[in-house]
């Protein structure tokens, strides 16, 4: 099982950065896949989700309509879209694979973080 994410870096406010995770150990389409982000001090966030078992797509109110997250079955890839990106967008970013979703043992499994700050 192993999640590699890539794509984090210094960005200006208003300005646009793509992460994306490329996922392996798991069975593709029974996953939900998508992003958290965690700023020192700071609870954990979810930002976005989609659900390869029926595609439906998750947005935290912070992020939406400014983020966009997509997948790429070919590759087993999840990428994310961040647009319009904001000082308080500033956080860890990491790549989160869940089993059982929405069922009776849902599990999730980290990647590594990727650091996005944006400057103001």
């Amino acid at each position: 099982v192993q999640l590699q994410a890539s794509g984090g870096g210094l960005v200006e406010t208003g300005g646009s950065l793509r992460l994306s995770c490329v996922v392996s150990g798991f069975t593709w389409d029974d996953i939900a896949i998508g992003w958290f982000r965690q700023v020192p001090g700071k609870e954990r966030e979810g930002v976005a989700c989609i659900n390869n078992k029926d595609g439906k797509i998750y947005y935290s109110d912070s992020v939406k309509g400014r983020f966009a997250i997509s997948r790429d079955d070919a590759w087993n890839t999840v990428s994310l879209q961040m647009n319009d990106l904001k000082p308080e967008d500033t956080a860890v970013y990491y790549c989160v694979a869940e089993t059982d979703y929405g069922g009776t043992d849902p599990r999730r499994y980290w990647g590594q973080g990727t650091q996005v700050t944006v400057s103001s």
